[in-house]
């Protein structure tokens, strides 16, 4: 079965030097996630889009916070814009913080890997274009809320523009294993001893 999650675009902007909110302009933004069973495990695919008055350039990036149950190596872009050949062009790494653009403070947990996607090709001068669908495989299936930051330049100056909104990402716990199993052996001493037990009872009562 597979579930597609709507992201609401609440954005928080930054950014001047001044921190002024800029709501006019956003960054790249994740406007659906897909949760998708993939061999034991579950796909995550997140659709990221370049709004219209943005551009792309090489060394911009999008990090995904607390991407619990991460398989190593499942990390990947399916249907990168203009064509495959452009999946070349991004690069995937995972660490425990960050990376951050400045002045923005995502919750992060330092115990759960984040997931950042960083672009390398030639500019994209403006939106609005799908990148792509960015994937990796969680052990887990439930979602919390999460965030989702990005850095890139405005078409128009190319003045810088980090952004900060909200996402979901994977949550869990591993399941304890089982209580062990009696051995036979000891399920057969168990049973000798209780008809012994029930002697000294019976006695204890009788004296």
């Amino acid at each position: 079965m597979i579930r597609r999650i709507w992201i609401a675009r609440l954005v928080v902007a930054s950014l001047a030097a001044a921190a002024i909110v800029t709501p006019a302009s956003a960054g790249l933004l994740p406007v659906s996630v897909t949760i998708q069973p993939e061999a034991g495990n579950f796909r995550w695919t997140y659709s990221v889009v370049l709004p219209t008055d943005m551009k792309l350039q090489a060394g911009n990036y999008f990090t995904i916070y607390d991407f619990d149950g991460y398989i190593s190596g499942s990390g990947k872009v399916l249907s990168p814009y203009p064509d495959d050949s452009a999946a070349a062009y991004w690069t995937f790494s995972t660490s425990k913080t960050g990376p951050t653009p400045p002045l923005l403070s995502p919750t992060d947990d330092p115990n759960i890997d984040n997931l950042t996607w960083t672009y390398n090709g030639p500019t994209v001068p403006a939106g609005k274009v799908t990148l792509g669908n960015f994937v990796a495989t969680s052990k887990y299936s439930e979602s919390k809320d999460s965030f989702f930051t990005a850095t890139n330049p405005r078409a128009a100056d190319g003045v810088i523009d980090s952004n900060i909104t909200n996402t979901i990402t994977p949550t869990g716990q591993d399941t304890p294993p089982p209580p062990p199993v009696p051995e036979p052996t000891a399920l057969a001493l168990v049973g000798l001893g209780l008809p012994l037990v029930g002697i000294r009872r019976w006695l204890r009562r009788r004296d």
